[in-house]
């Protein structure tokens, strides 16, 4: 792709998540968030190879799937309520479809089916594109609209992505379906708090982002894709391989790692609510999924020593 190409898809990925974070009206949100669709489909099917344009045509599908639901949602509402206000989502059939539509665009289960196999299809960087910036506007959305939705909603969606993302990665050798279901199970996090705290699900997802970075960066700079990559680049890279092992475990909230704050935090709210039976399940699924993380680094562990 030349730099003029470039720079306007970056612009437009770039403004369309500006436009949909900082819009009231439900219409100007559907723009950004289509403006950024278009924009970055070049840019998942860069590859030229199938496995690149199968990944493009799924994303763009699920994407316009997910709009059209949004498209419905707000149009509902305003029949119903006369305004397009994001805040004046109160029509709880409009909400329901809005939430899912939105769960749609994040990838978060039961309908996640589309997130592997496009992170899969594409490369490490747009990866690393679609598992976090392409997160905050439907995240934002979500946040402005979670005093409107049913908690019950929110909850069980949130458990059923973090059983989902615990038990799919399980038996990954892929680290970008690996990485994919990670997202799964922190979105599931996310999803879960946003109806008691919204504020403590974006920092949760905020945390989340900072940590996924790093761990997408260091995979592209040592070329690492499979798990059977990991046990050779630790003889030219050991510093970065190690850095990856210690990264894996922050985000799958292990003590005393960074990750484990946030999902501490949530652990308290859901105890202080009253919610002991949604924490229990929560500490089960969470001790599933770092079972998929605890075999990354092990493996690097014991190559290292």
């Amino acid at each position: 792709i030349n730099p003029t190409s470039i720079t306007i898809i970056t612009l437009s990925i770039i403004m369309g998540t500006i436009m949909t974070m900082s819009s009231s009206n439900w219409l100007m949100a559907w723009i950004g968030l289509e403006l950024n669709m278009l924009a970055i489909l070049p840019i998942i099917s860069k590859p030229k190879t199938t496995r690149a344009s199968e990944a493009t045509i799924k994303y763009f599908l699920t994407q316009a799937i997910a709009s059209a639901m949004m498209l419905l949602s707000s149009t509902t509402n305003a029949w119903q309520t006369g305004s397009w206000d994001i805040l004046e989502l109160k029509n709880k059939f409009s909400t329901t479809i809005m939430t899912l539509s939105l769960m749609m665009k994040m990838g978060a289960a039961p309908i996640h089916f589309w997130l592997p196999e496009v992170l899969q299809g594409t490369t490490l960087q747009t990866a690393l594109l679609i598992t976090t910036w392409q997160k905050l506007a439907p995240i934002s959305l979500m946040y402005m609209i979670s005093n409107n939705i049913q908690p019950a909603l929110l909850m069980s969606a949130g458990i059923l992505s973090m059983i989902v993302g615990g038990l799919g990665g399980i038996n990954q050798t892929q680290l970008r379906k690996t990485m994919a279901y990670s997202s799964i199970n922190n979105l599931g996090w996310t999803i879960m708090i946003m109806a008691l705290s919204p504020n403590l699900a974006v920092m949760n997802i905020f945390i989340y982002m900072i940590m996924t970075t790093p761990i997408f960066l260091m995979m592209t700079s040592t070329s690492t894709k499979t798990l059977q990559n990991l046990t050779t680049t630790w003889t030219t890279s050991t510093a970065t391989t190690l850095s990856i092992a210690l990264l894996m475990l922050s985000t799958s909230g292990l003590p005393p790692f960074t990750g484990f704050l946030p999902k501490m935090l949530a652990l308290n709210e859901l105890i202080t609510q009253k919610l002991t039976t949604l924490a229990t399940l929560a500490i089960m699924t969470s001790l599933v999924s770092l079972l998929f993380y605890l075999r990354v680094t092990y493996l690097i562990m014991v190559l290292t020593s």
